[in-house]
């Protein structure tokens, strides 16, 4: 719990405000997945000699239980006081991609909602992709 100078009963006070929880363990969620990203970011920065990292690459599934926006406001957070206060997170939103044995093919999803082939309405057999929660690429300063 941050208390910054905030008198113990304010924070309460302000708390007590809150009409649900249901943000707040989405947030920690995210907070916990920022911190993990920066983890891998730094593992990597050291072994290529502490070289600055510009921006670190994500690509994030709707499947995958993330929410992008938690993401980003978790990794402004995250970032504070370290090595890559000055980066940047980018996020690649991953499309749903079915295997659809009518089509015998990988085709798009209808939705999440609909996990059906957009070509033929079959349901699907196979999620190919979707799930992704991967960090692609780190940008390294020169």
């Amino acid at each position: 719990m941050i208390r910054s100078g905030v008198p113990d009963g304010a924070l309460i006070e302000c708390w007590s405000r809150q009409p649900a929880w249901a943000g707040y363990d989405k947030t920690v969620h995210e907070l916990s997945i920022a911190l993990s990203i920066l983890e891998v970011a730094e593992e990597e920065m050291q072994r290529r000699g502490n070289v600055a990292v510009e921006a670190i690459y994500l690509k994030v599934g709707p499947l995958s239980g993330v929410v992008k926006e938690a993401l980003l406001s978790a990794y402004e957070l995250a970032r504070e006081q370290t090595p890559f206060a000055c980066s940047r997170l980018v996020i690649e939103d991953m499309p749903i991609v079915i295997f659809c044995s009518r089509c015998g093919t990988e085709r798009p999803a209808r939705s999440v909602q609909e996990l059906r082939c957009a070509q033929c309405d079959a349901p699907a057999d196979q999620i190919i992709h979707g799930r992704e929660l991967q960090l692609a690429a780190l940008e390294l300063a020169e």
